[in-house]
């Protein structure tokens, strides 16, 4: 892995001649704070390329002025690599993310209304729905293909004495929720359902717009973790550096009781207008 960051004053001469350095596992560019052109976004990207492939690396964490730089990382992404953006954690922070909104909001317990968008059954979204569903009374699990929920239902049901709610009606199954966590919906499927315009709306596996011009909640994008780093990496954004070394295939409430030694809290959630 390899992290990638801007020098902190390049040369007159490193930037004429576009030379990127390796100084341990740092990949260091020539760039300042203005956007790079075409032709220079492709040099470097090429000679960063040619780094990574000599250390048969294909993990990168960049930096928070070098994800700004466009050109450049839509480079990186069509050399295919994994390029560390901090969503996988986001996801394994889902519970931690839903006490910080519900702090905020200071919704009670008994007034929560959930609804969970998944068309991927994963062993994290099925974790969530038991767990939420055991919590709360109101959870609505909506999804494209109800049909592969039909065994979550009959275990839950069995196991739990529970019935969930899994539909589809895109005008109703919304409408009264005011805690919405998109495990998997892109902008245009979210987009196609009637949404409760106060509601709150967690995008945990990509940025969504919501598009209705009345909707007044929060539809949050991101966010940033609270976690000792090195201060080497102080460029970077922590829960990009946490997230890289971090071992992804284990069991979920493995990975939640590492996160919870590490003592890694949310700092703050972002909307499409405001830090949360």
């Amino acid at each position: 892995m390899y992290y990638i960051k801007e020098a902190d004053k390049p040369s007159k001469i490193a930037k004429w001649l576009n030379i990127v350095k390796l100084e341990n596992d740092m990949i260091i560019l020539p760039i300042t704070q203005t956007s790079l052109e075409e032709k220079t976004a492709y040099k470097l990207a090429m000679r960063t390329k040619n780094i990574l492939d000599k250390t048969n690396s294909k993990k990168i964490v960049l930096s928070k002025q070098v994800k700004q730089e466009e050109t450049y990382v839509n480079y990186l992404h069509s050399y295919n690599y994994e390029i560390v953006n901090g969503r996988w954690l986001f996801q394994m922070l889902l519970f931690d993310v839903l006490q910080y909104v519900t702090e905020k909001l200071e919704i009670k317990e008994e007034d929560m209304k959930f609804g969970i968008l998944v068309n991927d059954i994963s062993d994290l979204a099925i974790y969530v729905i038991e767990k939420l569903v055991i919590k709360y009374k109101y959870v609505k699990i909506v999804s494209n293909h109800i049909d592969l929920f039909q065994n979550i239902e009959k275990r839950i049901s069995k196991k739990y004495g529970i019935l969930i709610h899994v539909g589809n009606n895109k005008r109703k199954i919304l409408s009264k929720t005011n805690i919405i966590l998109n495990l998997d919906f892109p902008t245009e499927l979210i987009n196609r359902y009637t949404i409760n315009n106060t509601a709150t709306i967690i995008n945990f596996k990509e940025n969504v717009k919501i598009k209705n011009k009345r909707f007044n909640g929060w539809n949050i994008n991101d966010y940033e973790i609270d976690w000792k780093t090195n201060p080497h990496l102080e460029k970077f954004e922590a829960k990009d550096v946490y997230e890289a070394l971090q071992h992804k295939n284990q069991p979920i409430e493995e990975i939640f009781k590492r996160i919870k030694r590490d003592n890694v809290t949310i700092q703050y959630l972002k909307g499409a207008k405001t830090i949360i």
